[in-house]
């Protein structure tokens, strides 16, 4: 049988249990057509790139399946018709995968979110910063609040 990825979004107002219960729906409209879920994933309440049916953050679950094409076509059929998932996506993959998701990945590396970066100084530690020298004279700050005056615009009249 071919394996496929399925991710859904979810709104954001569901709890985490009726995610649960949507995508336990789902797997059982697959087992009906003789397919399986190898793996699930729940990725959380993540924030949206942009608003989606007045939903600024959505529930994300990723499914990998093993299934023919006619019981992945009645879980879609399935899924679009469900007003509480407000976008899916299905591709075909050529073998399962061995490890998990890039997203569940991220949060394993070293160093926690910023492990790429294991070299620099953390913020409260900024280290000796050395001597700056004399900032000189700050001048009349006015009421511009220290940003300085704004050049005057050179204005030519019609008649000149």
């Amino acid at each position: 049988m071919p394996f496929y990825e399925h991710v859904f979004l979810a709104r954001q107002d569901l709890a985490t249990g009726q995610v649960e219960a949507l995508t336990e729906g789902f797997t059982k409209v697959l087992a009906d057509g003789n397919g399986r879920v190898v793996s699930q994933e729940y990725w959380g309440l993540r924030s949206l790139a942009y608003r989606i049916q007045k939903n600024r953050k959505a529930h994300y679950v990723m499914l990998v399946l093993d299934t023919p094409a006619p019981a992945l076509a009645e879980m879609e059929r399935q899924v679009g018709l469900n007003e509480d998932v407000i976008r899916h996506m299905t591709i075909r993959i050529d073998e399962l995968p061995t490890e998990g998701s890039a997203m569940t990945r991220r949060g394993d590396r070293e160093g926690g979110p910023r492990g790429d970066r294991g070299d620099r100084p953390d913020r409260g530690d900024r280290g000796d910063r050395g001597d700056r020298g004399d900032r000189g004279d700050r001048g009349d700050r006015g009421d511009r609040g220290g940003r300085g005056e704004r050049p005057a615009r050179a204005s030519a009249s019609a008649g000149e």
